[in-house]
């Protein structure tokens, strides 16, 4: 089958520089699966490096996405028994296109009782949320989560409590987010209740922040000084001043993670990952047609939105 790729060839914004490339694809190379894609999610992690932010590590041109799932139509013998199976292709090409070679040791298959548009979502935000709170236990402390209503942020209240936090609060944009998080058992806050923001960053031994700006210097102005700041994204634009020595910040950076994981701790990280994944409240997804990649990317950016775009990328 003809192969469509989202690809780049320059740098900017992704509505202007992506275009929708057919071709042949190329042989398979040795050691690599073949994977027809089913579906594939939009992040911002997806949408930065079109941009030229990490350039220095992108090589053009390139085929956008990070994460999604597929259906193995070729492997090398070691892996024959993963062909017709659902697997996660991660660590290989770009997702943004409908068939996708990656490395067989660090595919992930796929459980048969996960839903398809959930598993398509199971390697950014839940690895993401895995990893920080392994390595900033929440156990027995209080939370505070910014941009508490992202997909990221609304695993890390619900595992942080599973793992014993004694309570989870979570700053959020727009009202839309209330109802949600409170079902999830986390505590919402408005991000305009200046009184209510101040009361729980004075409460908050461990943050985990993705927005940066004015509110993070707000939050780590008002912090015990025995707290932990996590910060894991910059989603207001702009980065912040620690104007005191504690509390502790820490950046998160996932990709500084990746690379010490063999294949083996690897796939360990996924075994734990689908119960929890299972078990949780997640959003709900809008599927769009791969030729209607740009109205995708816009339903992506809406405010408030409570749905995840999702590429699909069969017919």
């Amino acid at each position: 089958m003809e192969n469509i790729a989202l690809t780049y060839r320059r740098y900017g914004e992704p509505d202007v520089v992506l275009e929708a490339e057919t071709a042949v694809p190329a042989a398979r190379l040795a050691g690599h699966l073949r994977v027809r894609m089913l579906f594939s999610p939009v992040n911002a992690s997806d949408l930065i490096p079109i941009t030229g932010a990490y350039r220095h590590r992108t090589t053009l041109p390139a085929v956008a996405g990070y994460e999604g799932i597929g259906v193995v139509t070729d492997a090398p013998g070691d892996y024959a028994h993963l062909l017709g199976r659902r697997v996660l292709p991660l660590r290989g090409q770009g997702t943004w296109q409908r068939v996708v070679d990656c490395p067989a040791e660090y595919a992930i298959p796929v459980p048969e009782e996960m839903d398809s548009l959930r598993a398509a979502r199971a390697y950014i935000n839940p690895l993401a949320a895995q990893m920080m709170l392994t390595r900033y236990s929440p156990r027995g402390k209080t939370v505070l989560l910014t941009a508490a209503g992202s997909d990221c942020a609304i695993l890390l209240g619900q595992w942080a409590l599973n793992a014993g936090a004694q309570a989870v609060y979570g700053v959020h944009r727009s009202p839309i987010h209330a109802d949600r998080l409170a079902a999830m058992g986390i505590i919402p806050i408005a991000q305009d209740d200046v009184s209510a923001v101040c009361e729980a960053a004075a409460r908050a031994e461990v943050t985990y922040d993705a927005t940066g700006g004015g509110l993070a210097e707000t939050i780590l102005s008002l912090m015990p000084e025995q707290g932990i700041f996590v910060c894991y994204g910059l989603l207001s634009g702009q980065t912040f001043r620690q104007r005191q020595a504690l509390p502790r910040v820490e950046w998160f950076h996932i990709r500084n993670y990746l690379e010490v994981l063999d294949a083996t701790a690897w796939q360990a990280q996924f075994t734990a990952i689908w119960p929890k994944l299972r078990a949780s409240r997640y959003s709900d997804a809008t599927l769009f047609p791969l030729a209607e990649w740009r109205a995708a990317l816009g339903a992506y950016r809406e405010a408030g939105r409570l749905s995840k775009p999702m590429l699909s990328m069969e017919d």
